[in-house]
Protein backbone atom coordinates (compact mmCIF):
# COMPACT_ATOMS: atom_id res chain seq x y z
CA UNK A 1 0.00 0.00 0.00
CA UNK A 2 1.02 3.53 -1.00
CA UNK A 3 -0.44 6.93 -0.57
CA UNK A 4 1.09 10.43 -1.21
CA UNK A 5 -0.27 13.53 0.38
CA UNK A 6 0.60 16.65 -0.58
CA UNK A 7 -0.28 20.09 1.46
CA UNK A 8 -1.24 23.20 -0.46
CA UNK A 9 1.97 25.59 -0.32
CA UNK A 10 2.00 28.96 1.00
CA UNK A 11 2.99 31.84 -1.66
CA UNK A 12 6.58 31.34 -2.45
CA UNK A 13 7.05 27.94 -0.66
CA UNK A 14 7.38 24.62 -2.20
CA UNK A 15 4.47 22.00 -1.56
CA UNK A 16 5.14 19.95 1.60
CA UNK A 17 4.41 15.95 0.87
CA UNK A 18 4.27 13.19 3.45
CA UNK A 19 4.19 9.59 1.63
CA UNK A 20 3.34 6.64 3.24
CA UNK A 21 4.55 2.98 2.27
CA UNK A 22 3.02 -0.58 4.04
CA UNK A 23 5.59 -3.39 2.51
CA UNK A 24 5.72 -6.64 3.65
CA UNK A 25 9.31 -7.71 4.54
CA UNK A 26 11.08 -11.03 3.59
CA UNK A 27 10.79 -12.58 6.99
CA UNK A 28 6.79 -11.71 7.51
CA UNK A 29 6.62 -8.66 9.20
CA UNK A 30 5.59 -5.61 8.05
CA UNK A 31 7.64 -2.23 7.33
CA UNK A 32 5.30 1.09 7.67
CA UNK A 33 7.74 3.98 6.04
CA UNK A 34 6.89 7.49 6.31
CA UNK A 35 8.56 9.95 4.40
CA UNK A 36 7.99 13.44 4.61
CA UNK A 37 9.84 17.17 3.57
CA UNK A 38 9.13 20.05 1.32
CA UNK A 39 9.27 18.71 -3.13
CA UNK A 40 12.84 20.14 -4.21
CA UNK A 41 14.04 20.10 -0.63
CA UNK A 42 15.55 17.84 2.25
CA UNK A 43 13.03 14.83 3.08
CA UNK A 44 12.96 12.84 6.60
CA UNK A 45 12.50 8.70 6.32
CA UNK A 46 11.04 6.93 9.41
CA UNK A 47 10.81 3.44 9.29
CA UNK A 48 8.37 1.10 11.52
CA UNK A 49 8.53 -2.47 12.26
CA UNK A 50 5.82 -4.96 12.85
CA UNK A 51 5.37 -8.07 13.63
CA UNK A 52 1.54 -8.61 12.94
CA UNK A 53 -0.28 -7.23 9.56
CA UNK A 54 -3.43 -5.77 12.07
CA UNK A 55 -0.79 -3.78 13.86
CA UNK A 56 1.17 -2.27 10.81
CA UNK A 57 -2.42 -1.86 8.72
CA UNK A 58 -3.79 -0.02 11.93
CA UNK A 59 -0.22 1.90 12.30
CA UNK A 60 -0.72 3.33 8.42
CA UNK A 61 -4.48 4.03 8.64
CA UNK A 62 -3.96 6.17 12.21
CA UNK A 63 -0.82 8.08 10.30
CA UNK A 64 -2.96 8.73 7.55
CA UNK A 65 -5.59 10.02 9.08
CA UNK A 66 -3.33 12.35 11.40
CA UNK A 67 -2.05 14.06 8.01
CA UNK A 68 -5.70 14.42 6.66
CA UNK A 69 -6.58 15.98 9.71
CA UNK A 70 -3.40 18.80 9.49
CA UNK A 71 -4.94 19.45 5.61
CA UNK A 72 -2.75 17.10 3.56
CA UNK A 73 -4.83 16.02 0.28
CA UNK A 74 -4.03 12.62 -0.92
CA UNK A 75 -2.64 12.72 -4.45
CA UNK A 76 -2.08 9.16 -5.53
CA UNK A 77 -3.27 5.85 -3.87
CA UNK A 78 -2.42 2.34 -4.55
CA UNK A 79 -3.28 -0.26 -2.71
CA UNK A 80 -6.08 -1.13 -0.30
CA UNK A 81 -6.97 1.17 2.70
CA UNK A 82 -7.24 4.46 0.26
CA UNK A 83 -8.82 7.22 2.09
CA UNK A 84 -12.43 6.93 3.28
Amino acid sequence: MRLLLQQKPNAGEAPKFVQLTLQQDLLGGWTLLRETGQIGGKTQLRREQFLERDAAVSAFEKARDMQVRKGFQVMFAQGAHAPR
